[in-house]
């Protein structure tokens, strides 16, 4: 429950419970808020929701707009830098969060830099040295090395000024989910990754407990893989948000099976599913130095959007 971001005008999700016991979401802007009850404007019309019955609730970043083209013209979400690094954060959630002004510094004891990073968009209320300061201090005390992701731009060239180390730049792509269709009906897909998933993509490193956390930290997940008999030859994970994006991750393909197209299979196969949930537009992250995996996600439909970078602490 993050009481601090209901605030009118804000776009919210607010789940709360039915008078027959069951549950459901109220997506939309929350157009009015007192301590009864919140009202949010959903597709659908205001919702009224008394606060005794609220489960859960939170701000979410707006919805994926589409841009007005000719007939038959492809259209792209709209969507700032900003908004969209939020809404990856929430399929990718770490173990710790700590909250920084508008900052999130997040600690997962070192499962990815997603989730070992600082994510530094908006203002993190205070002046950057004593920001930095409070990096360091979250990541020593967890003996993890201080890290910042910013997009690219002022921040980042700040910090690459004071001798921080740029590693992995990373292109976030986006791409707007097709209609419904079935997916491939040879990909298995399974709400929780299995050992053989597990195995599959830990070419990236050992998952662990703290991995498998990440893996499953989204509002919703599916993990999909192609296999046969009992090897697993590719493995992909797909998210779903409360405002209707997906995100595609941990897309990993076991050597010995490589140039034979199965990650753009299990990319096709997790649009599909995530049409067939309401999901209207789709991003993904890859470093920006892998042509083979970026060529890959724009034949299925992706375009770059923006790029972030890795910053690390120097000694």
């Amino acid at each position: 429950m993050r009481l601090g971001e209901l605030v009118v005008g804000r776009r919210v999700v607010v789940r709360h419970r039915l008078p027959d016991g069951s549950a459901s979401d109220a997506l939309g802007d929350l157009v009015a808020a007192d301590e009864q009850r919140l009202v949010v404007a959903t597709r659908r019309g205001e919702v009224v929701v008394q606060r005794t019955a609220v489960l859960a609730a939170k701000a979410v970043p707006p919805a994926p707009e589409r841009r007005k083209r000719r007939p038959g013209a492809e259209t792209r979400p709209q969507i700032s830098t900003d908004a969209l690094e939020l809404e990856a954060a929430e399929h990718w959630r770490p173990q710790e969060r700590e909250d920084l002004g508008a900052w999130r510094l997040r600690a997962a004891g070192g499962f990815t830099g997603r989730a070992n990073s600082a994510l530094a968009v908006g203002d993190p209320g205070c002046d950057l040295d004593t920001a930095l300061e409070r990096v360091r201090a979250f990541y020593a005390a967890r003996d993890l090395e201080a890290v910042v992701a910013a997009p690219t731009g002022a921040l980042a060239e700040e910090l690459e000024r004071r001798g921080w180390t740029v590693r992995t730049p990373t292109l976030v792509m986006t791409a707007p989910v097709p209609g419904a269709s079935a997916p491939e009906p040879t990909v298995r897909f399974d709400a929780e990754p299995d050992e053989r998933w597990l195995t599959a993509y830990q070419g990236r490193g050992p998952v662990g407990p703290a991995g498998r956390a990440v893996l499953l930290s989204a509002d919703r997940q599916v993990f999909a893989s192609l296999r046969e008999d009992d090897e697993v030859l590719a493995v992909a994970r797909g998210s779903l948000s409360a405002g209707g994006w997906l995100g595609l991750s941990a897309v990993e393909t076991a050597p010995a099976h490589r140039r034979r197209g199965l990650a753009g299979r299990l990319t096709g196969a997790l649009l599909a599913w995530g049409a067939q949930q309401g999901a209207t537009a789709a991003f993904l992250q890859v470093a920006a130095s892998n042509a083979a995996a970026r060529a890959l996600y724009e034949r299925a439909g992706f375009a770059p959007h923006h790029e972030y970078r890795y910053l690390v602490a120097p000694v």
